[in-house]
């Protein structure tokens, strides 16, 4: 083989290494990425997962309305994990929230003629007498059982 053969099998194989070695920063990128990516995931789980239990354990104590509790526990639960949302235990959580998804809220609640105000609340009190038992039984739920996986 001659001079030249040889020093292009030396190029080829340097710039083999080089590329290499390319590919190699990249992928542990990559993998740095998604370590990074695991770990916020993780974070916001967990950070999910313990305002399910504050706000279950708000419902609980009598600290949160049982609507504005059932509202915002299944907005957190699917958002922490979909099978425990759509778990039968949950059920209460997702017929309140349904009940009462084309209320107004904030600034629009403020808005509503006080008659009108009155006949939500109304309904409100209505969901709480026929629902409050299960709402407590599901977020006792959550806290024995639900969350602890």
């Amino acid at each position: 083989m001659s001079a030249w053969g040889w020093a292009l099998i030396l190029i080829g194989g340097a710039l083999l290494l080089a590329l290499a070695g390319y590919a190699l920063m990249l992928w542990r990128r990559v993998w740095r990425l998604q370590r990074e990516q695991a770990a916020a995931l993780a974070e916001r789980r967990e950070r999910l997962g313990n305002d399910l239990q504050i706000l279950a354990g708000s419902l609980l104590d009598g600290q949160l309305p049982l609507i504005e509790g059932a509202i915002r526990i299944k907005v957190l639960l699917d958002n922490y994990d979909t099978a425990l949302s759509l778990n039968p235990n949950c059920t209460v959580f997702h017929l309140l929230y349904e009940a009462t998804a084309h209320v107004p809220t904030h600034t629009d609640w403020k808005a509503l003629e006080k008659t009108e105000r009155r006949r939500h609340e109304k309904h409100f009190n209505e969901l709480e007498l026929q629902h409050k038992a299960s709402a407590r039984t599901a977020a006792r739920w959550l806290l024995d059982e639900g969350l602890r996986h």
